[in-house]
């Protein structure tokens, strides 16, 4: 659906979406792109759309997914995340590990 047809509500989350891309690094166009993205599911997943896919309305929300989703890949989770997990479990000498030293801990 056009961007003329969203609601003010919707203009503010793409505006909102698109500024924190490009804080990010992100290009002018892949900003839009990935907004309007963004808001498109949104619209589908709140009933707002006349069209809608599965996966739009099925999937995580997209406000929670990034959260839920970080870490994965080949870099697995960060040092920071890694740290967290040791510190939950309690294991010693974690500010003095490195990241492999801190998988390893939170893996046993």
């Amino acid at each position: 659906m056009p961007r003329q047809q969203w609601g003010s509500k919707r203009e503010r989350q793409y505006e909102h979406i698109k500024s924190s891309q490009k804080r990010e690094g992100r290009s002018e166009e892949r900003a839009k792109e990935i907004a309007a993205r963004t808001v498109n599911k949104e619209r589908a997943r709140s009933g707002e759309a006349k069209q809608k896919s599965s996966t739009s309305t099925k999937d995580t929300s997209s406000g929670r997914r990034g959260g839920l989703r970080s870490g994965s890949g080949p870099g697995g989770r960060t040092k920071a995340q890694l740290y967290a997990d040791a510190k939950r479990q309690g294991v010693q000498g974690r500010s003095h590990m490195s990241k492999a030293e801190l998988e390893k801990a939170v893996s046993r």
